[in-house]
């Protein structure tokens, strides 16, 4: 399963970007996130085209940030054209010191601090995704003293089960983002926010889940939030111009994930929204998107450099399990520990040969650890490069410093160019921010 720029070179080595991976190894050390900077910008180009294409309104891509986001990232997102939804204090002001313009900025999150909102509100963030009662009544005072009124999405929750993994799920009445609409707390939240002098309520907003292989909760969310709209213009007479639906395309971890492309994703969510706003008789909103993990995930590459390998008899078949280590794991990918996810591999020194051996690749860190279980990989070796693929989502934004580990560098490759655009951390950092008391510090 070859991604993107992937190839393998006449060297018998993994290619990314026109970049051999093993000398990207040799120069930037291991862990290392590659990023293919021009599959991010392909996919970005063909998502906002599949739906400005058949969608008969205007449509708006936003990226979601919590996938991955640096300010390289943020900068990459801005020249493609898109939007960019944050969710954090720390996303904001990665965005915004990246130059990234605040008007064109989503703001997120269930729980937002006055200082995050004000933080907001003093950059000039473009929309406010507003997620429950509190934060609205916060939002409507706190833009009262600065004499603003703040543009904002509803973040509504249709009721719809994405069966997808439990901890990835948000779009059903049980979850702890949005107003639900099923028991009426939608539909009173939006006549609260129509009342509030410094609100500007543009639209609602759902998002159903993530890693989504079909587009059946998309489906099932647009007749919710569309029959929303038409109640809102039937109780207030006001015709809402925005409607976001979210994000959680999925992508391929596997060979065998076979997720909507952009194109048929978009015709089934466009044909499916004419269809409800014309069955209502209502105008075309203004559509919204976010999609995170659809643009990066699959640009991601992580490489590891191979230690010991060990082979356990087991009593069930085949009767033995090979565990080839690797000089990273949980700290730089905690996903297989949250949520079961699952990788391909390859050994990227030896990319052209069978892989009919199957290993289980172990992390280094103080607990079980395991990174994939059961991979065909074929032959390896101690040093020898391994490529986990479809990393660009979730991973180093999770990154952690758990038992003291550095958080790996990111290199963005291109057109046989690599450029470091995150630094290793360094044992320094590691202790930057420790304070010894006096009563412990060393005489």
């Amino acid at each position: 399963m070859l991604l993107g720029t992937q190839r393998v070179n006449d060297r018998g080595h993994l290619e990314i970007g026109g970049c051999d991976t093993v000398e990207l190894a040799k120069t930037f050390g291991t862990p290392l996130y590659v990023v293919d900077e021009q599959l991010i910008r392909d996919n970005c180009r063909r998502y906002k085209a599949a739906f400005a294409e058949r969608y008969p309104g205007e449509s708006e891509v936003s990226y979601a940030g919590k996938a991955f986001l640096i300010q390289a990232m943020a900068r990459l997102i801005e020249e493609e054209g898109l939007s960019l939804d944050v969710a954090s204090a720390g996303e904001l002001y990665t965005a915004t010191s990246a130059g990234f313009p605040a008007k064109d900025l989503l703001f997120h999150g269930n729980n937002k601090s006055e200082e995050e909102i004000l933080l907001g509100l003093s950059e000039g963030v473009g929309r406010f995704v507003v997620d429950n009662f509190f934060e609205l009544r916060t939002l409507n005072r706190l833009a009262g003293t600065l004499g603003r009124r703040q543009p904002i999405l509803l973040r509504v929750t249709p009721g719809i089960d994405p069966h997808t993994h439990r901890r990835i799920r948000t779009g059903q009445e049980d979850s702890k983002f949005g107003v639900n609409v099923t028991d009426g707390s939608a539909a009173e939240a939006i006549a609260e926010a129509l009342e509030m002098p410094n609100i500007e309520l543009l639209g609602v907003h759902c998002h159903v889940g993530s890693q989504l292989l079909d587009s059946k909760s998309h489906e099932d969310a647009i007749e919710v939030v569309v029959e929303l709209l038409a109640q809102t213009r039937e109780r207030h007479g006001v015709t809402l111009p925005e409607l976001n639906i979210g994000g959680g395309l999925g992508v391929r971890y596997l060979e065998e994930h076979k997720p909507p492309t952009y194109e048929e994703f978009a015709d089934i969510v466009c044909g499916q929204l004419t269809r409800a706003l014309k069955r209502h008789d209502l105008p075309f909103p203004r559509l919204l998107q976010e999609p995170g993990r659809s643009l990066v995930a699959e640009a991601g590459t992580t490489l590891y450099t191979l230690g010991p390998i060990k082979k356990v008899n087991l009593a069930e078949d085949p009767g033995f399990r090979y565990y080839v280590s690797v000089d990273g794991g949980m700290s730089d990918n905690p996903r297989p520990q949250l949520y079961d996810a699952v990788y391909s591999a390859m050994v990227a020194n030896r990319a052209g040969q069978p892989r009919d051996r199957v290993v289980t690749v172990a992390g280094k860190h103080c607990e079980t650890d395991i990174l994939i279980w059961n991979v065909n990989i074929g032959d390896t070796d101690i040093g020898d490069i391994l490529a986990v693929q479809t990393t660009g989502a979730y991973n180093q934004a999770m990154a952690s410093n758990y038992n003291r580990f550095r958080r790996p560098p990111v290199v963005f490759v291109r057109n046989g160019q690599a450029d470091l655009v995150y630094e290793r951390e360094t044992l320094d950092d590691l202790v930057r921010q420790d304070r010894l008391p006096a009563r412990l510090q060393k005489a």
